[in-house]
């Protein structure tokens, strides 16, 4: 059984809110997977191909080092109903993109695709993107060249590195969503 919480009013399960903070820590011996920590859950994760990295760059594939805050979840409503979660819930549109040029105003934001856009496509063919958590990495101030669309995502099939994103299997991103809010901190490195 979990821990209760008492309240004037009434009781609650601590399972029942959110998380104060997550982990995420490089595997020993191996920079590409690591474990994502949060209270008694331990999941194994896809680190990005750089390791991580406390001076992120765009292009580096490495996931930043540092401590950031989940925005929002953008998922694909045609392919699953809307999972529970305490975060701002968004479906992602045939042209939902990710502005990743340094050099656009739009850079690390969404963007909607047209003929020229250049941007990450968030409707994959694969489902990687089937889940995607935004989390608050480099948006506070936007640096141009800082790194852009890192996110939590759906893994490969075998745990293959990102481009500097944290990735699990689907059953974790569902269990993690349950329990994640705007507050929790996501803690790196």
């Amino acid at each position: 059984m979990g821990s209760l919480v008492v309240s004037g009013t009434y009781r609650t399960s601590l399972r029942d809110r959110p998380l104060g903070a997550m982990y995420i820590r490089a595997a020993a011996g191996n920079p590409l997977r690591g474990w994502l920590v949060a209270e008694r859950q331990v999941i194994p994760v896809a680190l990005g191909r750089g390791g991580i990295k406390a001076n992120k760059r765009e292009g580096d594939g490495a996931t930043p080092r540092g401590t950031f805050h989940p925005l929002r979840l953008w998922w694909r409503a045609d392919r699953h109903p809307r999972p529970r979660t305490f975060l701002p819930v968004r479906a992602i549109a045939p042209n939902d993109g990710w502005c990743e040029d340094p050099a656009d105003r739009h850079y690390n934001q969404p963007v909607r695709l047209n003929h020229d856009a250049t941007a990450d496509r968030l409707r994959r063919d694969d489902h990687l993107y089937d889940f995607i958590i935004e989390i608050d990495q480099n948006t506070r101030p936007r640096i141009a060249g800082r790194g852009s669309a890192v996110f939590l995502h759906l893994a490969r099939d075998n745990y293959g590195p990102t481009a500097g994103c944290v990735s699990m299997t689907r059953p974790a991103m569902l269990r993690l969503l349950a329990r994640i809010g705007p507050r929790t901190k996501i803690v790196i490195g």
